[in-house]
């Protein structure tokens, strides 16, 4: 809360006109105290806006230009105010007040402080003051006044007066009562206006007239009712029962907003008696709620009364759980008894409700140390939910089936046995093939399996599937069910119940042998997979994993791991899961005592050792398989590799790695052998020396400390193999690795220097394939440099700079962030020095310099003086980043020459440099200072303008443009337009045309109420920062390169979503499975394309048919490049246009022709006709042999006579009038506005 001197300083310096009165006012006070020589405290200037309020009050008059100022003035002062002091003067404040309060039309910018002084008077009231009568000057009299302003016409107003109330509500006085003293009159005040106004508001709707009127007046009183309610904790104890007999009726009258506002009313009520100072009128409350039961044919007020009474328990448990679980039985029956109810709406409240009661309303204990009294509790609400699977509630099956649901996730596995029968019947009705809620079946089975088990369901529904009894279906629609939910159960039931049922159809498969597979056969199989896809479930949290998890099921995974590949993923889920479960449960600070009951840490604990001492050997069974398994199906197995690494013992895992390296080292032997012989081999399969890295990468991080030696000595050895890149790849990945475990992190710090001298002795054997991973190792290892090695940093330097122009987009990725973080780490070691001499390629006599973000600017820089553009280029890009990343902390002085040395890059010839230097003046333009951009504007924006020229780089063009729009959108068009070269300013002016007719949609759009429109500035954005959004979110921006959201830390499909583009056919979707469905993809949008159709003859204008000549012949041009291309150019691409259906066709009787045809059977075919008269006028022309025909399109006048043809070749006409490609333009003499036939070459 702000203070005093806060508040006050605002008002002296105030940023509306309609303040500066008060700013007046105050400043005279303040005078007016120094004068006096009182000092500035909450007294002296309550005092003083007291006597100032009673002046501006003189004879009964407000003064309407003071009073307003003074109250507000005197509403901020009060809350500051001695209580003492508010006490002894509360009768004086209420009398100058209650003029104000009492005014009909008094406005509002007076009332709402007033109410602000009253509501600070009174809650500094003590309970003396609370017990003197309405009728006198009293903290009562005051209350009536507020209660009658709470009911005000105006919102601002009535919102006032109900917060008021509302807080002094909530700050009763000390006293034994748990009301406020003032909580009974609000009560009777509120009540009386709601009864009032719903009186009224019946009536209406008797008298069958529009209930405008009122309802407005009874959503107010109903939201005093709820002020009262929440403010008073809950109700007043003896007005309750009036309350809700009245709230319950306006319930029934089927207004949606005055049921839900009752609800509100209602929530508020228990959520005000949810404390133990109000539980008490709970029961009480509930009580009468339950008495006011309506009619069972209700529809109106028996959803609202169930969907309160839920509520109201819902507290209840929170406050008295045991209490409210020994009235359960009996709630559920009689809620349950509405499911019979032919209404949906009856049926639905009812169902929600009793899932409300199961959710809430059953205790912890009783699922874990049930009495013989709980447990017939749970027989009752059991008999009670399988009942409603009797016929006699079958319209509300389905809704039942949501309770049953709700019925097995409260009680758990205390649903076995008294659930079981329930089960049958649910079994039995989705065994049905007429039954058409299987969905909703098959959702209630999964919960009861997660709650009782899956040995407790198939105990009442057996599968059927080895031996089937007579007259009993198979069940195997039952095995998805398992699969998706079981877990936390018994694994030795999974031995004893699925294997052999695998065994049993695997068996049938192979008793098919070598003949063509039938679809009983495919059936089989599928069974089998669907039977081990259970697996994982069983090995979540298993309660025997001790027991069931033996030797001999070891072996039997290991033998499936290795010869049935279609299983190794659910075997693999299976090993996994069963670790990473029990260490879930030990990592859980706070972990669910019914969860806890079933498997403890204690318990988590001694399965993980257990499944210690099989790690070895499932180690050393998925270590064989991983390196027969093709490299995309290898995830799943290095990753319970991994799990098992985790829990293998030390000696173990030493042991392992030992032999591992070994292998390694003998491999890499073997791989020079094989590159002697034979340079490259096209294998499927991964090396070897590939396989073995992989897996020493993943052992990495589990290893103890003295194994690190030789870790570090294979890294060491590998690194440096530019012969073999993927070797390379996956030894750099070692660093990253270890940095993500504790011991890992020490052997980084410990072994640092001899890490820098192994990344800086490698860098000229790194291989392109491993860059982005050698950019990684040293982004890892940067965290962990000492500050006496700060040298490294410059050393490896110029390699990450050069990568910010890598083709690899994630290694361009990766250096952009190294880039950052380097920077970052100088700027963290601020003041130590770096030793120049250490730096390879520097004198050994190189003086030392301190670490700064600044020296790390003049190390980037050094770049600018490269011998190669790809060198600046790139030392560009790196400052563009670094700029971004540092531009808070940067001094000026280093930002202005940055920007100036940049302004300069701009006058390069080289594409190439310039590219970069346009993105540094993007992120200039919009992240730097306004005042240091402003001088620099003179020269960058005419340079900036050179590029705008560029015709073979496009690209330029649209980033200048963009980095305009940019400038103008942040220092004005003025600005801009002003520092633009004369010739150029049309593109500013263009800028500011489109902005302008943007804003004038948009307008258009809002006023016309456009939703999509309007709702654009309010869709959440798809940029992950501000930065991206102030920078991208341009319309014109499409041309900016994409390469500046890498360099600013963001990924381009990020940037630049939705531009993939699906061309299929209309009559058929594209198959994207197909392997062809790649070809119909494509990254522009594509353009409808017409089909090729069979062409009409040709006729002339008397309708005779035109034959022997070529399609284009009528419309041949004069053509100096060969045929051969010539569809290639642009003038062939004319001639194509001239032959599309577009061009006017001649019809039977030479009438002209305009088809719109899109395709066969397209229902928008257009054809435009020419005018028959039109069509005489020509033939009596030609008839003539006359001068200047009519040309049916218009035009120009034209020389010659004839029509559209002449003579009956068919050449000349339109053909004939064009001229070839080099000649001069032809103008034709002006004529009485006929079209004549030009003069054909032979006859000038």
């Amino acid at each position: 809360m702000a203070t005093l001197e806060e508040k006050l300083e605002k008002i002296r310096s105030p940023n509306l006109e309609s303040q500066q009165q008060t700013g007046v006012i105050l400043k005279a006070v303040e005078e007016t105290l120094k004068d006096q020589n009182t000092q500035p405290t909450p007294t002296g200037y309550f005092a003083a806006l007291l006597a100032l309020l009673n002046q501006s009050l003189e004879n009964g008059n407000i003064n309407k230009e003071l009073t307003p100022s003074v109250v507000y003035l005197l509403d901020v002062v009060t809350p500051f105010a001695p209580q003492p002091l508010l006490r002894s003067k509360f009768t004086q404040i209420l009398t100058l007040l209650a003029p104000v309060l009492l005014l009909k039309d008094a406005e509002a910018p007076l009332l709402r402080p007033s109410i602000g002084c009253l509501e600070s008077l009174l809650l500094a009231q003590d309970s003396a003051a609370w017990k003197l009568p309405t009728n006198e000057i009293s903290p009562r009299r005051a209350v009536a006044g507020l209660l009658n302003l709470a009911l005000d016409h105006r919102p601002k107003v009535r919102r006032r007066a109900q917060d008021a109330l509302g807080k002094v509500l909530k700050n009763p006085p000390p006293s034994p009562s748990l009301d406020h003293p003032a909580a009974d009159l609000c009560a009777e005040t509120a009540m009386r206006s709601l009864i009032d106004t719903a009186n009224k508001a019946a009536s209406s709707r008797k008298q069958k007239k529009s209930s405008a009127e009122h309802d407005p007046a009874l959503i107010h009183a109903l939201q005093l009712v709820k002020t009262v309610a929440v403010g008073s904790g809950g109700w007043p104890s003896k007005n309750i029962e009036a309350l809700c007999e009245l709230l319950l009726n306006i319930a029934k009258s089927g207004n949606e907003h005055m049921t839900m506002a009752v609800f509100e009313i209602f929530e508020m009520i228990f959520e005000g008696m949810a404390d133990e100072l109000a539980s008490a009128k709970l029961p009480r409350l509930l009580e009468i709620i339950s008495e006011m039961r309506p009619s069972a044919n209700d529809t109106q007020l028996l959803p609202p009364w169930i969907a309160i009474l839920s509520r109201g328990y819902d507290v209840s448990a929170q406050i008295e759980p045991e209490e409210t679980f020994s009235k359960l039985p009996a709630l559920f029956g009689m809620i349950s008894s509405f499911m019979e109810s032919s209404s949906h709406n009856i049926r639905i409240s009812a169902s929600e409700c009793l899932i409300s009661f199961m959710a809430n309303c059953i205790p912890d204990q009783v699922i874990i140390e049930p009495s013989i009294y709980d447990e017939k509790m749970i027989e009752q609400i059991a008999q009670t939910a399988e009942g409603l699977l009797s016929v006699q509630y079958q319209a509300a099956w389905m809704e039942t089936f949501n309770v049953l649901g709700a019925i097995f996730d409260a009680l758990k596995w205390r649903a076995n046995p008294t659930m079981l029968n329930a089960v049958r019947t649910i079994g039995e009705l989705r065994g049905n093939e007429s039954f058409m809620g299987k969905k909703e079946a098959d959702e209630v089975l999964g919960k009861a399996i997660r709650a009782m088990g899956p040995e407790a369901v198939l105990s009442v529904l057996p599968l059927n599937l080895v031996k089937p009894t007579k007259g009993q279906l198979g069940r195997a629609w039952m095995l998805p069910i398992l699969r998706d939910y079981t877990s936390n159960t018994n694994l030795q039931h999974f031995k004893t119940e699925f294997i052999p049922l695998s065994e049993a159809m695997f068996q049938r498969v192979l008793d098919n042998g070598e003949a063509a597979k039938t679809m009983e056969v495919k059936i089989y199989e599928t069974l089998v997979h669907q039977t081990w896809s259970i697996l994982p479930g069983y090995c979540d949290s298993p309660l025997d994993l001790t027991v069931a998890f033996d030797q001999a099921f070891a072996e039997m995974l290991a033998n499936i791991l290795y010869k049935q590949v279609e299983l190794r993923l659910d075997i693999c889920r299976a090993l996994k899961t069963l670790v990473e479960s029990n260490q879930d449960v030990i990592s859980l600070e706070d972990s669910n005592p019914i969860f806890s009951s079933r498997l403890s840490k204690a318990d988590a604990e001694k399965n993980l050792a257990y499944l210690g001492s099989f790690a070895g050997n499932l180690l050393a069974v998925l270590f064989n398989v991983y390196s027969q398994t093709l490299p995309q199906s290898r995830g799943p197995i290095l990753q319970t590799i991994n799990a098992y690494l985790s829990i293998t013992p030390e000696k173990e895992l030493v042991e392992t790695f030992d032999r591992v390296s070994t292998m390694l080292a003998s491999s890499l032997n073997e791989l020079d052998d094989k590159r002697e012989k034979s340079q490259k081999s096209k294998e499927k399969m991964p090396s070897t020396s590939q396989t073995l890295m992989d897996l020493v990468i993943t052992i990495s991080i589990y290893l103890p400390r003295q194994s690190f030696g030789p870790l570090f000595n294979i890294a060491a050895l590998v690194i440096v193999r530019d012969d073999a890149p993927q070797l390379q790849k996956k030894a750099y990945k070692l660093i990253p690795r270890l940095a993500e475990s504790e011991i890992g992190k020490v052997a980084l710090e410990e072994r640092n220097t001899e890490l820098q001298s192994l990344i800086l002795s490698s860098a000229e054997k790194v291989s392109v394939p491993a860059r982005r991973e050698r950019l990684a190792a040293i982004t890892a290892l940067i965290p962990f440099i000492p500050v006496t090695s700060l040298h490294f940093i410059p050393s490896v330097l110029s390699e990450v700079v050069i990568c910010c122009k890598e083709q690899n987009e994630k290694a361009r990725t990766s250096a952009f962030e190294l880039l950052v973080l380097m920077g970052q780490k100088l700027a963290d070691a601020k003041g130590q020095p770096i030793d120049n001499s250490k730096i390879p390629h520097m004198p050994k006599d190189a003086p030392p310099v301190s670490a700064s973000i600044e020296e790390y600017i003049t190390m980037v820089s050094a770049g600018l003086a490269g011998s190669t553009p790809h060198m600046i280029s790139a030392s560009i890009t790196a400052l563009t980043r670094i700029l971004y990343g540092f531009r808070e902390t940067l001094n000026q002085e280093v930002l202005s020459d940055l920007v100036q040395t940049m302004d300069l890059f701009l006058t390069s010839n080289n594409r190439e440099i310039v590219r970069s230097v346009l993105g540094f003046v993007k992120v200039c333009a919009i992240s730097l200072p306004t005042e240091l951009m402003l001088p620099r504007l003179p020269t960058m924006i005419p340079n900036l303008m050179v590029w705008a020229h560029e015709h073979k780089g496009h690209f330029c063009r649209a980033k200048v443009k963009h980095i305009l729009e940019r400038m103008v959108r942040r220092f004005g068009f003025d600005v801009v337009n002003r520092n633009c070269p004369e010739a150029d300013r049309k593109l500013i002016t263009n800028i500011r045309k489109t902005k302008e007719r943007s804003k004038r949609r948009k307008e258009a759009a809002k006023e016309a109420g456009n939703d999509d429109d309007a709702q654009q500035g309010k869709r959440r954005s798809r940029f992950e920062s501000e930065y991206d959004e102030a920078l991208y979110s341009s319309e014109e921006s499409d041309g900016s390169d994409d390469s500046d959201a890498e360099v600013l830390g963001k990924s381009r499909k990020a940037q630049k979503g939705g531009s993939t583009y699906i061309m299929e056919d209309d009559d058929e979707p594209l198959d994207l499975l197909d392997r062809k469905a790649l070809a119909s993809i494509s990254s522009t949008k594509p353009g409808k394309l017409r089909k090729a159709g069979k062409t009409k003859a040709k006729t002339d204008l008397d309708g005779k048919l035109i034959l022997g000549e070529e399609d284009g012949d009528d419309d041949a041009m004069v053509i100096d490049t060969p045929a051969q291309g010539g569809e290639e150019s642009g003038v062939g691409a004319y001639v194509a246009a001239l032959k599309s259906k577009d061009v006017g066709r001649r019809g039977r009787g030479g009438r002209l022709k305009f088809s719109n045809k899109r395709e066969k059977d397209d229902d928008d075919d257009v054809e435009m006709d020419v005018d028959e008269k039109e069509v005489s006028n020509i033939k009596s022309q030609i008839n003539r042999g006359g001068r200047g025909g009519f040309n049916p399109r218009g035009g120009r006048p034209q020389r010659g006579g004839g029509g559209m043809r002449g003579g009956r070749s068919g050449r000349g006409g339109i053909a004939a009038g064009r001229r070839g490609l080099g000649q001069d333009k032809r103008h034709g003499p002006a004529s009485s506005g006929k079209v004549g036939k030009p003069k054909s070459p032979g006859r000038r």
